[in-house]
Protein backbone atom coordinates (compact mmCIF):
# COMPACT_ATOMS: atom_id res chain seq x y z
CA UNK A 1 0.00 0.00 0.00
CA UNK A 2 2.00 2.97 -1.29
CA UNK A 3 -0.77 4.74 -3.22
CA UNK A 4 -1.64 7.89 -1.30
CA UNK A 5 1.50 7.57 0.87
CA UNK A 6 4.39 8.03 -1.52
CA UNK A 7 5.99 11.51 -1.36
CA UNK A 8 3.79 12.68 1.52
CA UNK A 9 5.62 14.63 4.23
CA UNK A 10 4.75 13.02 7.56
CA UNK A 11 5.76 14.35 10.98
CA UNK A 12 5.73 11.83 13.85
CA UNK A 13 6.18 12.54 17.55
CA UNK A 14 7.29 9.85 19.97
CA UNK A 15 9.17 8.11 17.18
CA UNK A 16 12.02 6.60 19.19
CA UNK A 17 10.22 3.33 19.92
CA UNK A 18 6.93 1.44 19.76
CA UNK A 19 4.10 2.79 17.67
CA UNK A 20 6.00 5.82 16.39
CA UNK A 21 9.08 3.87 15.32
CA UNK A 22 7.00 1.19 13.61
CA UNK A 23 5.00 3.82 11.73
CA UNK A 24 8.12 5.71 10.64
CA UNK A 25 9.54 2.48 9.22
CA UNK A 26 6.29 1.46 7.54
CA UNK A 27 5.67 4.82 5.87
CA UNK A 28 9.30 5.35 4.85
CA UNK A 29 9.31 1.94 3.17
CA UNK A 30 6.29 3.07 1.17
CA UNK A 31 7.89 6.26 -0.08
CA UNK A 32 6.84 8.86 2.45
CA UNK A 33 9.21 11.58 3.60
CA UNK A 34 9.34 11.21 7.37
CA UNK A 35 10.31 13.81 9.97
CA UNK A 36 10.66 12.10 13.33
CA UNK A 37 10.79 13.65 16.79
CA UNK A 38 11.47 12.27 20.27
CA UNK A 39 13.38 13.11 23.44
CA UNK A 40 15.80 10.22 22.96
CA UNK A 41 17.73 11.82 20.15
CA UNK A 42 20.26 9.00 19.88
CA UNK A 43 17.47 6.58 19.00
CA UNK A 44 15.81 8.73 16.36
CA UNK A 45 19.16 9.59 14.78
CA UNK A 46 19.99 5.89 14.56
CA UNK A 47 16.57 5.16 13.07
CA UNK A 48 16.97 8.00 10.55
CA UNK A 49 20.41 6.77 9.53
CA UNK A 50 19.12 3.23 9.07
CA UNK A 51 16.21 4.34 6.88
CA UNK A 52 18.28 6.82 4.88
CA UNK A 53 20.69 4.00 4.07
CA UNK A 54 17.80 2.20 2.36
CA UNK A 55 17.02 5.26 0.23
CA UNK A 56 14.31 6.87 2.35
CA UNK A 57 14.08 10.59 3.08
CA UNK A 58 14.13 10.95 6.87
CA UNK A 59 15.01 13.80 9.23
CA UNK A 60 15.37 13.45 13.02
CA UNK A 61 14.68 16.36 15.36
CA UNK A 62 15.07 16.20 19.14
CA UNK A 63 11.59 16.92 20.49
CA UNK A 64 10.03 16.98 23.94
CA UNK A 65 6.31 17.41 23.30
CA UNK A 66 5.86 19.18 26.64
CA UNK A 67 7.89 22.06 25.16
CA UNK A 68 5.74 23.86 22.62
CA UNK A 69 8.75 25.59 21.03
CA UNK A 70 10.38 22.22 20.35
CA UNK A 71 7.17 20.90 18.79
CA UNK A 72 6.98 23.99 16.60
CA UNK A 73 10.58 23.50 15.57
CA UNK A 74 9.82 19.89 14.60
CA UNK A 75 6.95 20.93 12.33
CA UNK A 76 8.74 24.00 10.97
CA UNK A 77 11.74 21.82 10.08
CA UNK A 78 9.49 19.70 7.87
CA UNK A 79 8.08 22.77 6.15
CA UNK A 80 11.48 24.42 5.70
CA UNK A 81 13.11 21.26 4.33
CA UNK A 82 10.30 19.92 2.19
CA UNK A 83 7.95 22.84 1.61
CA UNK A 84 4.95 21.50 3.48
CA UNK A 85 3.54 19.12 6.08
CA UNK A 86 0.95 16.67 4.78
CA UNK A 87 0.40 14.57 7.91
CA UNK A 88 1.01 15.08 11.62
CA UNK A 89 0.93 12.00 13.83
CA UNK A 90 0.58 13.09 17.47
CA UNK A 91 1.84 9.83 18.88
CA UNK A 92 3.95 10.66 21.96
CA UNK A 93 2.37 9.41 25.19
CA UNK A 94 3.08 7.95 28.62
CA UNK A 95 1.11 5.56 30.85
CA UNK A 96 2.23 5.53 34.52
CA UNK A 97 -0.80 3.67 35.89
CA UNK A 98 -1.73 3.80 39.58
CA UNK A 99 -4.92 4.08 41.65
CA UNK A 100 -5.89 7.63 42.57
CA UNK A 101 -5.48 6.86 46.27
CA UNK A 102 -1.73 6.47 45.81
CA UNK A 103 -1.61 10.19 44.99
CA UNK A 104 0.98 10.05 42.23
CA UNK A 105 0.38 13.73 41.56
CA UNK A 106 3.64 14.37 39.73
CA UNK A 107 2.73 11.53 37.38
CA UNK A 108 -0.73 13.01 36.84
CA UNK A 109 0.86 16.30 35.86
CA UNK A 110 3.29 14.59 33.50
CA UNK A 111 0.52 12.60 31.81
CA UNK A 112 -1.50 15.73 31.22
CA UNK A 113 1.56 17.55 29.89
CA UNK A 114 2.52 14.77 27.45
CA UNK A 115 -0.78 13.13 26.53
CA UNK A 116 -3.00 16.22 26.30
CA UNK A 117 -0.88 19.35 26.03
CA UNK A 118 1.58 17.58 23.74
CA UNK A 119 -1.28 16.89 21.32
CA UNK A 120 -2.42 20.50 21.52
CA UNK A 121 1.10 21.75 20.85
CA UNK A 122 1.26 19.53 17.77
CA UNK A 123 -2.03 20.89 16.50
CA UNK A 124 -0.90 24.46 17.18
CA UNK A 125 2.32 23.90 15.24
CA UNK A 126 0.77 22.18 12.21
CA UNK A 127 -2.59 23.89 11.82
CA UNK A 128 -1.39 27.27 10.45
CA UNK A 129 0.60 25.53 7.68
CA UNK A 130 -2.31 23.25 6.78
CA UNK A 131 -4.84 26.09 6.81
CA UNK A 132 -2.66 28.13 4.46
CA UNK A 133 -2.51 25.23 1.98
CA UNK A 134 -6.09 24.10 2.63
CA UNK A 135 -4.73 20.60 2.87
CA UNK A 136 -3.45 18.28 5.57
CA UNK A 137 -4.20 15.43 7.92
CA UNK A 138 -3.87 15.37 11.71
CA UNK A 139 -3.83 11.97 13.41
CA UNK A 140 -4.12 11.82 17.20
CA UNK A 141 -3.46 8.70 19.25
CA UNK A 142 -6.03 7.83 21.90
CA UNK A 143 -6.48 4.30 23.32
CA UNK A 144 -9.05 1.69 24.17
CA UNK A 145 -8.76 3.52 27.50
CA UNK A 146 -10.20 6.53 25.69
CA UNK A 147 -13.43 4.52 25.41
CA UNK A 148 -13.56 2.76 28.79
CA UNK A 149 -12.34 3.52 32.32
CA UNK A 150 -10.60 0.93 34.46
CA UNK A 151 -9.74 1.25 38.16
CA UNK A 152 -6.06 2.04 38.50
CA UNK A 153 -5.96 3.76 35.12
CA UNK A 154 -8.26 6.68 35.86
CA UNK A 155 -5.96 9.59 35.01
CA UNK A 156 -4.55 7.89 31.94
CA UNK A 157 -8.10 7.16 30.79
CA UNK A 158 -9.00 10.80 31.37
CA UNK A 159 -6.16 11.98 29.16
CA UNK A 160 -7.13 9.60 26.37
CA UNK A 161 -10.80 10.58 26.60
CA UNK A 162 -9.57 14.18 26.30
CA UNK A 163 -7.68 13.33 23.10
CA UNK A 164 -10.89 11.99 21.58
CA UNK A 165 -12.82 15.11 22.58
CA UNK A 166 -10.11 17.39 21.19
CA UNK A 167 -10.03 15.40 17.96
CA UNK A 168 -13.77 15.56 17.44
CA UNK A 169 -13.78 19.30 18.03
CA UNK A 170 -10.86 19.68 15.65
CA UNK A 171 -12.66 17.63 13.01
CA UNK A 172 -15.62 20.01 13.05
CA UNK A 173 -13.52 23.18 13.13
CA UNK A 174 -11.20 22.38 10.21
CA UNK A 175 -13.84 21.43 7.64
CA UNK A 176 -13.56 24.85 5.89
CA UNK A 177 -9.85 24.17 5.29
CA UNK A 178 -10.14 20.70 3.72
CA UNK A 179 -8.12 19.17 6.58
CA UNK A 180 -8.72 15.55 7.56
CA UNK A 181 -8.58 14.20 11.12
CA UNK A 182 -8.22 10.71 12.52
CA UNK A 183 -8.22 9.25 16.03
CA UNK A 184 -6.51 5.88 16.41
CA UNK A 185 -7.28 3.96 19.61
CA UNK A 186 -5.09 0.87 20.11
CA UNK A 187 -5.66 -1.87 22.63
CA UNK A 188 -2.82 -3.95 24.09
CA UNK A 189 0.22 -3.53 21.87
CA UNK A 190 3.82 -4.53 22.59
CA UNK A 191 5.53 -1.20 23.34
CA UNK A 192 7.56 0.42 26.12
CA UNK A 193 4.48 2.03 27.72
CA UNK A 194 4.55 -0.35 30.66
CA UNK A 195 8.06 0.86 31.49
CA UNK A 196 6.46 4.14 32.62
CA UNK A 197 4.64 2.47 35.53
CA UNK A 198 6.51 3.29 38.74
CA UNK A 199 4.33 1.14 41.02
CA UNK A 200 5.96 -2.28 40.74
CA UNK A 201 2.91 -4.34 41.72
CA UNK A 202 0.84 -2.63 39.04
CA UNK A 203 3.61 -2.91 36.48
CA UNK A 204 3.99 -6.63 37.13
CA UNK A 205 0.24 -7.25 36.89
CA UNK A 206 -0.02 -5.37 33.62
CA UNK A 207 3.03 -7.08 32.16
CA UNK A 208 1.53 -10.48 32.96
CA UNK A 209 -1.74 -9.53 31.26
CA UNK A 210 -0.26 -7.80 28.22
CA UNK A 211 2.38 -10.45 27.56
CA UNK A 212 -0.37 -13.01 27.02
CA UNK A 213 -2.41 -11.09 24.46
CA UNK A 214 -0.43 -8.16 23.02
CA UNK A 215 -0.06 -7.68 19.29
CA UNK A 216 2.84 -5.97 17.53
CA UNK A 217 3.01 -2.25 16.70
CA UNK A 218 2.81 -3.03 13.00
CA UNK A 219 -0.98 -3.15 13.32
CA UNK A 220 -0.96 0.47 14.39
CA UNK A 221 1.40 1.43 11.56
CA UNK A 222 -0.90 -0.21 9.02
CA UNK A 223 -3.86 1.68 10.51
CA UNK A 224 -2.04 4.96 9.98
CA UNK A 225 -1.17 3.95 6.43
CA UNK A 226 -4.79 3.07 5.72
CA UNK A 227 -6.08 6.40 7.02
CA UNK A 228 -3.64 8.53 5.05
CA UNK A 229 -3.79 6.47 1.85
CA UNK A 230 -7.50 7.01 1.31
CA UNK A 231 -8.43 9.61 -1.35
CA UNK A 232 -8.56 13.24 -0.25
CA UNK A 233 -12.36 13.24 -0.24
CA UNK A 234 -12.43 10.40 2.33
CA UNK A 235 -11.99 11.32 6.00
CA UNK A 236 -11.30 8.29 8.20
CA UNK A 237 -12.25 9.78 11.54
CA UNK A 238 -11.70 6.97 14.01
CA UNK A 239 -10.03 3.56 14.19
CA UNK A 240 -10.39 1.38 17.31
CA UNK A 241 -8.63 -1.97 17.46
CA UNK A 242 -7.77 -4.60 20.06
CA UNK A 243 -6.08 -7.97 20.11
CA UNK A 244 -8.75 -10.58 19.43
CA UNK A 245 -8.11 -11.97 22.93
CA UNK A 246 -8.55 -8.64 24.75
CA UNK A 247 -11.85 -8.55 26.66
CA UNK A 248 -11.75 -4.94 27.93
Amino acid sequence: MSHGIEDKVVVITGASSGLGEATARHLAERGATVVIGARRVDRIKALAAELIATGSEVVAVETDVTDRDQVKTLVDTAVERFGRIDVLLNNAGIMPLAPLERLKIDEWDRMIDVNVKGVLYGIAAALPHMKARKSGHIINVSSVYGHVVDPGATVYCATKHAVRALSEGLRKEVKPYNIRTTIISPGAVSTELLDHISEKDIQTGNRDFVSKIAIGPGTFARSVAFAISEPDDVDINEILFRPTAQPV
